[in-house]
Order: structure tokens, then C-alpha cells, then sequence
């Protein structure tokens, strides 16, 4: 769990994480009403974990709490023993500077937990929160992947109920949360927003809610050198930029909370 606070501090439930990409996105949340943070980089690939100078700026602004995800690339969670091996420094690294929290996962290739990572990951961690994020939604057994996180002492998990959206995985949500009881807590999250947050929270039972409220917004740049691309063909995306809604945060955290 987050920070112990005083009844008169406690978040109404359910707790809001937003899903954001750089100071901008962090101060943008906590500007429109949500409880904590989960600060990535690159969320084109899904949040890869941010610089330290990032984190360093986000300790320095932050009126919230924030995890910050430790994930060396996109793609899959089986990962390289160098890779792993970055994640475990990162762990150690965010543990000294003093943040809230951090958000990991490994699987193993035949969709189980891995339990040997995940466990020292946790030590790594030492006091900090740690969340597994949506590598459970790839995991082949959702039950028995829920009791392999507890067996490593994780303290929260990240997910759709194995869909892509919390409405269509709401059945296995509530599941999870009945099986979690207070062992672990089940973080959900899948395309949640003012249309559809209160039906997810009223059906599934969840106390905390994840969701990223992303809106792109042109570049300023005037000069725009239509011969090189930084990065895939898309050469569009080299001018605009995906920044958090504030308006779209407040307007879910009040649907949920009418």
C-alpha cells in the first residue's frame, strides 16, 4: 500500500491512477483530481521506463504519489538476462531516490509468472509499492497467475481482466477480485472513461481504477522537413504529440464519483 494518510486525506474510492508520459502528463493529472501516478515514457509502445532526470523533476513537482514503470523495452515480458539485469538496477536505483512505487513484470515463455524474477524484483524494490503491470494480462492462467504474484509478495496487479477493454473483461475482474480478497490488490484498468468507468467499478467490485486520458495535439513546429522521419513511416507523427486530457480526467474521476 501507498503512504499511510489520515481519514481526513483518504481518497474517495475508487482510487484513480492515471497512466502518463512525462512531467507534462503528471502535473496535467494531479491537476485534474486523480489519487497517484503511474509515470512512463513512451507510451506508443505501451510505457517504457522514464530517465532518471524525469523522475528526478517528477519528485521535485509531484503533490502525488507516483510509481514509475520498469520496463526496458516494448514487446513481449520475456526478457534477456542483460535486460533483466538493467530492470533490477532501475529497482534499486528508483528504491534511493524515494519513490512511491514501482510497476514491473516477467513472464516466463510458457505464460506462467516468473516467480524467481518477479520475487527479486520485489527485494530490489525494498519499501516501495510494487505493482504487477498488464504481463498478467498475458498470462495463460489468470487464477493461478494471481497466486504466483502473491507468493512473490507483490502488492498490487494491473488489469483488463485479459481483454482489451474492462467491459469486456469485467467478468473476470470481479473473479479476481473476489480471489484477491486483501492478499493483493487488483488494479483495473482497458479503455475506461466517463461512458463507461461507473458500470466497470458498480459491476466489478474494483476499489482502485487505472486509465490513461490521452488526446493528440499538433506540433508548433513551423519548419517541417518533409524528407526524414525520426523513427517508422508514419512521418506525421514526427509532428504531433499525445499529452493527458486534464479535462478528460476530471470528467471520468466524476463519473465514477457521482
Amino acid at each position: 500500500m501507498d503512504r499511510p494518510v489520515t481519514d481526513i486525506e483518504r481518497p474517495r474510492l475508487p482510487l484513480i491512477e492515471i497512466c502518463v508520459e512525462g512531467i507534462d502528463g503528471l502535473l496535467a493529472a494531479q491537476a485534474a483530481g486523480a489519487d497517484r501516478v503511474e509515470l512512463c515514457a513512451s507510451l506508443i509502445e505501451g510505457g517504457i521506463t522514464p530517465s532518471l532526470g524525469t523522475v528526478r523533476a517528477a519528485l521535485e513537482l509531484a503533490t502525488i504519489p507516483f510509481h514509475v514503470i520498469v520496463r526496458p523495452r516494448g514487446g513481449d515480458f520475456l526478457y534477456s538476462d542483460t535486460e533483466y539485469g538493467s530492470m533490477l538496477a532501475d529497482a534499486r536505483a528508483l528504491r534511493e531516490l524515494g519513490v512511491a512505487g514501482v510497476v514491473v513484470g516477467c513472464l516466463n515463455a510458457d505464460g506462467t509468472i516468473d516467480e524467481k524474477r518477479m520475487s527479486e524484483l520485489v527485494r530490489a524494490a525494498g519499501p516501495l509499492n510494487v505493482t504487477c503491470h498488464r504481463a498478467f494480462d498475458m498470462t495463460r492462467d489468470p487464477a493461478e497467475a494471481l497466486e504466483a504474484l502473491i507468493r512473490c509478495k507483490v502488492g498490487r496487479v494491473l488489469t483488463s481482466g485479459q481483454r482489451d477493454t474492462a467491459l469486456q473483461g469485467a467478468a473476470l475482474l470481479a473473479d479476481l477480485v473476489r480471489q484477491a480478497g486483501d492478499r493483493i490488490i487488483i488494479l483495473g484498468c482497458g479503455a475506461l472513461d466517463p461512458d463507461n468507468i461507473a458500470e466497470v467499478a458498480g459491476t466489478t467490485g474494483l476499489t482502485e481504477m487505472h486509465f490513461a486520458a490521452l488526446k493528440d495535439v499538433p506540433s508548433t513546429m513551423r519548419y517541417r522537413n518533409p524528407h526524414v522521419g525520426m523513427g517508422g513511416d508514419d512521418l506525421d507523427r514526427e509532428y504531433r504529440t499525445t499529452v493527458t486530457d486534464g479535462a478528460l480526467v476530471a470528467a471520468t474521476i466524476a463519473a465514477v464519483r457521482a
